[in-house]
């Protein structure tokens, strides 16, 4: 896995480079969030594919630790992908709830992905 920083108007923007799963558990995103956190960075972009199959099955509480524990390091989140072939209800309301706040955000694009995360737009966006 490689980490690309990216310069969003002062805000350091880490966007992880692979082309695998990079957290597969709770201890990968550990070591993950402090990989991005020594890079400089507090904001990191994801992949869809970067996350294994658990995390978008909510039953599993795999996304709620990951998603606890960037909350706890003060970390936000961009995952890029089509989440419209998820079937789940609960993991689509989840989507929405999520793209309401600041934190992290399940967008369908590098560019809204990069907005979101530098604070540039007060909505969802993707």
């Amino acid at each position: 896995m490689e980490l690309n920083i990216i310069d969003a108007n002062g805000h350091p923007i880490a966007e992880v480079i692979a082309d695998r799963v990079v957290v597969e558990a709770r201890r990968d995103a550990l070591d993950f969030l402090g990989d991005v956190y020594y890079q400089g960075s507090s904001c990191v972009i994801l992949k869809k594919g970067h996350l294994p199959a658990d995390f978008y099955d909510l039953r599993t509480g795999l996304a709620g630790e990951i998603l606890g524990m960037a909350a706890n390091y003060h970390m936000k989140l961009a995952v890029i992908g089509d989440f419209s072939q998820i079937e789940s209800k609960s993991f689509a309301a989840f989507v929405v709830e999520c793209n309401r706040g600041n934190a992290v955000f399940f967008v369908s694009d590098r560019e809204t992905a990069i907005k979101r995360l530098a604070g540039r737009t007060p909505t969802a966006g993707g």
